[in-house]
C-alpha cells in the first residue's frame, strides 16, 4: 500500500511523500455526502518518514490525516489496542498532526483537562457527543503519572464522559468501542453485557464498534442501535493471515431524527430529543491486487452486471458475507437495510 501510494505522489509531481486518498475514490462521495463522517484511526501517525512501521507496533504517516479531512472526515476515534505502540511521545504526534490537519478527535488526550473536555461535533444543527474508549493496549502500559491519555472502556467511566457531553450540549451522545475478539464475527458475552448496561443509560443514544477486523452485526438495546463491529476499512490483511471477511468492512450512516414533546411518542411536551430512525450499511471490501483500493461492493457488482459483464466472485462472495453477519439480530427492515447496489 505504502509503495503504491507514493508512486502515486511520484507521478502527481513529488508534491506529497503519500497520497492515500485515491485508494479511497470508490467511497469517497459517500464519506463528503454525510452531515457528520467519523472515522476510527488505528494507528499512530509521524512526521518522521522513517519511523513508519507495521505489525506489530504501528506508526503511520502524519500525512494520513490531511487524506481524511480532504475526504470529508470530520472527526476521528482514536482509542485502541494500538493507541500507545509509541508511547507518550506516540500519543502525542498523533494529537499533533491530527491538530494540524484541523481533524477532531476522541480517545487520546494530552492533558488530564483534556481528557475529560467532551467532543462536540456538528450534524446538520443537531449536537453530537463522541466518546472513544479501547479495552486494552496490548500489554504497554499506560504512564502512571499520565493514566488519562488514552481513554479506558470502563462502563462507569464512560457513563461519566457521556453526562459531560450531554451537559455541555450534546443532543445526541455516541460511543465508539474497541473491543471484542479479532476474527470472531460474533459479539462476545462481554460485548452484550456493556452494550446492555451503557446504552440502558440515557446519556448514551448509540454505539459503534471496532477491533475485531471482521463485520458484526448491528443490533438493538430497546430501541437504540449498536453496531458491534464494522470490520476492516483500509488494511492489508486478508484471509492468508487472518480470517475470512478480513478484506471486508463497512460503511454504516445512522438516519437521525428529531422528535418534539406532545406528539405521544414519549417525548414530555415543550421538550425535544433526537433519536437514531434507521440505520443504512454499505459493504466495502479491500482490493489487495488493486492498490488496497477500496471497493464498493454493491456498486462494483451492479456497475458489472449492467455491463454484461460476470461480477467477480470475491466481490459477491463479500457481499453476502457481510449482509449475513450484518443482519444477523433480524432487526426489521425499515430501521435496518443493507446496499443491494448504487444509490
Amino acid at each position: 500500500m505504502v509503495r503504491a501510494a507514493e508512486r502515486m505522489a511520484d507521478e502527481a509531481g513529488g508534491a506529497r511523500a503519500h497520497d492515500f486518498r485515491p485508494l479511497f475514490a470508490d467511497v469517497a462521495d459517500r464519506i463528503a455526502g454525510a452531515d457528520l463522517a467519523v472515522c476510527h484511526l488505528e494507528s499512530p501517525l509521524t512526521d518522521d518518514l522513517s519511523a513508519l512501521s507495521g505489525y506489530p507496533r504501528f506508526n503511520g504517516p502524519a500525512g494520513l490525516a490531511d487524506d481524511l479531512v480532504d475526504l470529508g472526515y470530520d472527526a476521528c476515534s482514536t482509542a485502541s489496542n494500538h493507541s500507545l505502540d509509541n508511547g507518550w511521545l506516540g500519543v502525542l504526534a498523533t494529537l499533533a498532526a491530527l491538530d494540524a490537519a484541523g481533524l477532531a478527535q476522541s480517545g487520546m488526550a494530552a492533558s488530564e483537562e483534556a481528557a475529560v473536555e467532551p467532543l462536540l461535533l456538528d450534524a446538520a444543527g443537531i449536537t453530537v457527543g463522541l466518546v472513544s474508549a479501547t479495552f486494552g493496549t496490548n500489554g504497554l502500559p499506560r504512564p502512571e503519572a499520565t493514566p488519562w491519555i488514552v481513554t479506558d472502556l470502563d462502563v462507569d467511566e464512560l457513563l461519566e464522559h457521556a453526562r459531560r457531553a450531554r451537559a455541555a450540549g450534546a443532543e445526541f451522545v455516541v460511543l465508539a468501542l474497541h473491543w471484542g475478539v479479532e476474527y470472531l464475527s460474533t459479539p462476545t458475552a462481554t460485548q452484550r453485557d456493556q452494550a446492555e448496561s451503557l446504552l440502558a443509560d440515557p446519556d448514551v443514544d448509540l454505539i459503534v464498534g471496532h477491533h475485531a477486523h471482521v463485520v458484526q452485526p448491528v443490533g438493538r438495546v430497546g430501541e437504540e442501535f449498536v453496531a458491534y463491529g464494522l470490520g476492516n476499512f483500509l488494511s492489508n490483511q486478508s484471509a492468508s493471515c487472518c480470517a475470512v471477511g478480513a478484506q471486508d468492512g463497512v460503511i454504516v450512516e445512522v438516519v437521525l431524527e428529531e422528535l418534539q414533546g406532545g406528539a405521544g411518542d414519549g417525548t414530555p411536551e415543550g421538550e425535544s430529543r433526537v433519536v437514531a430512525r434507521q440505520v443504512v450499511a454499505t459493504p466495502t471490501r479491500v482490493d489487495r491486487a488493486d492498490d488496497h483500493r477500496v471497493v464498493d461492493v454493491a456498486a462494483a457488482v451492479e456497475a458489472a452486471v449492467d455491463a454484461g459483464e460476470d461480477p467477480d466472485a470475491d466481490l459477491v462472495a463479500s457481499w453476502f458475507r457481510t449482509a449475513e453477519r450484518i443482519l444477523a439480530e433480524e432487526l426489521p427492515a425499515e430501521v435496518l437495510e443493507v446496499r443491494m447496489g448504487r444509490d
